[in-house]
């Protein structure tokens, strides 16, 4: 153990083979000055200052910030479309925000050009097959592994839709923070989000469950292979509902 002086910092070392217990008092040489100090308690010698780590900073979960990444189906590249007929479309879509004919087009109905942006927020037996499904009718999938990356990909690029499973990383509590970031929009970013909850005990496209639980639509576990069709289903719905909501406001169809 080393004493420091307080007057003149000459470093001391008590001498002695027993370990020192109690409080006591040296005298240091060069100054002739009283030391008074004590033995390091066992808690502080264990302590993440004295080891150099602490167990919270060792092996981390989460070393860097990482988004969601985009999903790519196996065997499927990019779609080849015509230019001409994409110019095609841009240009009515660009005309219909002129005039109330084309409104139906425009504010009911998502351009193929544009697809949805789909967050999947599921447990990792079905992450794999639901990206597949989707992929192939047409929406840009991100799949988030864990909270964080959910959580950053909804704060970075809004997605569409979000798909959230009830068993959704349950360590760090996945649902329970996605469900945070949803609830906290305002209410016209809200209204630009669908929110479907994955459950395996409520029933699928129950309204009075999903208004209970403050989502858009309800998929129950039974019918996971048939979420295409249900979102399908439910977005064109919602987006007839919003119809003239959209139109006064001059924004597409979710």
């Amino acid at each position: 153990m080393i004493v420091v002086c307080p007057n003149c910092s000459s470093r001391l070392q008590p001498s002695g083979d027993k370990p020192l217990v109690h409080p006591f008092t040296v005298r240091c040489p060069k100054c002739n000055s009283t030391v008074n100090s004590e033995p390091p308690s066992p808690a502080s010698a264990q302590s993440a200052l004295a080891v150099g780590s602490s167990p919270s900073t060792e092996n981390r979960r989460y070393q860097d910030t990482v988004l969601a990444q985009p999903f790519q189906a196996e065997g499927m590249g990019a779609a080849t479309q015509n230019p001409i007929e994409e110019l095609g479309r841009f240009l009515a879509s660009l005309m219909g925000q002129g005039g109330a004919s084309s409104a139906g087009l425009e504010y009911g109905v998502r351009p193929s050009w544009n697809p949805r942006k789909i967050l999947i927020c599921v447990a990792e037996q079905y992450r794999q097959s639901l990206a597949t499904q989707l992929s192939q009718t047409g929406y840009t999938v991100f799949l988030a592994e864990d909270m964080r990356q959910a959580v950053e990909r909804m704060r970075d690029h809004s997605p569409d839709v979000v798909l959230l499973d009830q068993e959704f990383d349950p360590i760090e509590q996945g649902a329970a923070f996605v469900t945070r970031e949803v609830t906290i929009l305002r209410p016209a970013q809200r209204r630009r989000l669908f929110f479907v909850l994955l459950s395996p005990v409520l029933r699928t496209m129950e309204a009075h469950a999903a208004f209970l639980n403050n989502v858009n639509a309800i998929v129950n576990i039974k019918d996971i292979d048939e979420v295409p069709r249900v979102l399908e289903h439910a977005l064109r719905d919602y987006n007839e509902l919003y119809k003239e909501f959209n139109a006064a406001l001059n924004v597409g169809a979710l």
